[in-house]
């Protein structure tokens, strides 16, 4: 029987959506559900093997996250992973402690060779560790197989039910060899194919998605991005004219963004208009600071006007959008808390005239969304556009929108990326913009006092949006962005450079 498909049941953990990256990665289709799914609303079909994530509870907790327990008589190659190790040990009769001391960050691990779970992994190696909990006495037919200096039982097996589990993360980068560890899993133990690829997920979205709507006419808002392009591009694909693009200028364009953007539809051949309510925006938007209102209005508003534009041409009943993966989690889906609401999730109204979504990106992180849109002949300048929010420049502008504040952010940002081109950096860095700050700051020009404001510059290093870290911008480059931004933009008294990672910042400011 072909066996395709990773199964990862979701306890809450910061890492979750990783390890489905990295099995991904390895050409393996992975899936990401919550832990308390029941077998009977889990597809068996070309299952491979079960992953159990990480997560913030303590098994010994009276109401900890639990799995259905019948996963463990499917006779399935089983993983566990720092929360999921404590499960599996505490399920089998073993007993889980709290110490005094937790263990976090880099940690020396040791293991033993002759698990097939480390084949090919050095006896002392390092690995990321973030827990509290431990494992005191190991469950009856499992061995220890793994130790750290601060946790006797890093790691254990029972091979004949093919059930393994480790403390640490070997999805985290941090891990030296935990890919290594992960593909021994997936494909040596598990047995999984390497059938995953963006083609075929394209052709087979294509498939579904005409199938379930033939006949259907649907509206789909484009913001200019890449996310919703590729999802527009799709859908066209599946049900031809009877899909209305609508690009809605919300008055949070950056500097000539609908011109540029319409462009590139049309040579696309997408079925697109696009609508001017940019004073709609900005009346609703007038003295909202807080971000999360802003992202709300911003995202009702949307639908309202998809809503609008839906009457018109009559009988469309769903809603195309560009969500991905990385938006689900932020919005406090899939047991994760919220970060912050994207308009296309969190965002959006509860009573919309539409029957439903159709989001065939979901699942996907960006750079897999790139590759479906390379998949798709989607021009490459698209492919690689940088992302660009839904709430655009609206979130660039901390605290009360004005037509004033954001002309400083149009201007700054378009310096920005004029300059960046100009350094032979514009594929290098993941995404990069300017931030209007509500700090003014005194400074000199043409020897009399200036009292102006900060503007704030982010650059970033990505491949998925989940982890970021600040671009190493030349020196010279910060320079002439700096001098270019105050002698050139009306209302600039300082530029600063954001270094903040994700977490704990996140890419934008708001």
């Amino acid at each position: 029987m072909k066996k395709n498909k990773i199964i990862v049941l979701n306890f809450g953990g910061q890492y979750d959506q990783l390890i489905v990256r990295r099995v991904r990665e390895m050409g393996v289709f992975a899936e990401l559900l919550d832990c308390s799914t029941r077998i009977e609303d889990i597809d068996l079909k070309n299952l491979a093997g079960i992953i159990l994530t990480g997560g913030p509870q303590s098994v010994n907790d009276k109401n900890s996250l639990k799995a259905d327990d019948r996963i463990f008589d499917l006779g399935l190659p089983i993983l566990g992973i720092c929360y999921g190790l404590q499960y599996i040990n505490h399920y089998f009769g073993g007993s889980v402690e709290t110490p005094k001391n937790g263990e976090y960050g880099k940690t020396p691990l040791f293991v033993d060779n002759k698990s097939d779970l480390f084949k090919g992994v050095e006896q002392e190696s390092v690995i990321w560790m973030n827990h509290r909990d431990r494992i005191k006495d190991i469950a009856d037919g499992f061995k220890k197989t793994a130790w750290t200096l601060n946790a006797p039982v890093a790691g254990i097996e029972n091979k004949e039910k093919s059930i393994y589990a480790v403390q640490f993360h070997p999805e985290v980068v941090h891990s030296e060899y935990g890919r290594l560890m992960l593909e021994n899993f997936v494909i040596n133990i598990a047995g999984a194919q390497r059938d995953w690829s963006m083609a075929d997920f394209a052709e087979e979205k294509i498939r579904e998605i005409k199938e379930k709507y033939q006949g259907e006419k649907m509206i789909c808002g484009l913001s200019g991005g890449v996310d919703s392009t590729v999802a527009a591009t799709l859908v066209s694909k599946a049900i031809g004219d009877k899909l209305q693009c609508i690009f809605v200028d919300h008055g949070l364009l950056r500097k000539d963004e609908a011109k540029t953007v319409m462009k590139t539809y049309e040579h696309l051949g997408l079925n697109v208009k696009m609508v001017d309510r940019s004073k709609e925006f900005l009346d609703l938007l007038k003295g909202v600071t807080e971000p999360e209102e802003k992202r709300k209005i911003i995202g009702n508003h949307f639908v309202e006007v998809f809503e609008e534009e839906a009457k018109k041409i009559g009988g469309a009943k769903y809603l195309v959008q560009g969500t991905i993966y990385p938006d689900v989690i932020e919005s406090g889906k899939d047991k994760a808390s919220v970060i912050k609401s994207h308009h296309n999730v969190g965002g959006l109204p509860e009573n919309m005239d539409f029957v439903g979504l159709v989001e065939p990106l979901r699942e996907l992180f960006k750079d897999e969304v790139r590759k479906v849109g390379q998949a798709l002949d989607i021009p490459e300048d698209m492919v690689q556009r940088q992302p660009f929010p839904g709430p655009g420049l609206g979130i660039r502008v901390i605290g009360d929108i004005t037509e004033e504040r954001l002309e400083i952010v149009r201007e700054t940002d378009a310096i920005l990326r004029e300059e960046i081109e100009n350094f032979g950096l514009k594929r290098d860095i993941w995404q990069y913009f300017t931030v209007w700050t509500p700090i003014k700051t005194v400074g000199v020009k043409g020897d009399a006092r200036s009292y102006d404001n900060v503007v704030a510059i982010r650059a970033v290093l990505s491949t998925d949006a989940m982890t970021v870290e600040a671009a190493n911008l030349p020196y010279d480059l910060i320079q002439t962005l700096a001098n270019r931004m105050i002698n050139e933009v009306k209302g600039v008294g300082r530029v600063v450079y954001d270094i903040t990672s994700k977490p704990p910042g996140t890419i934008e400011w708001e």
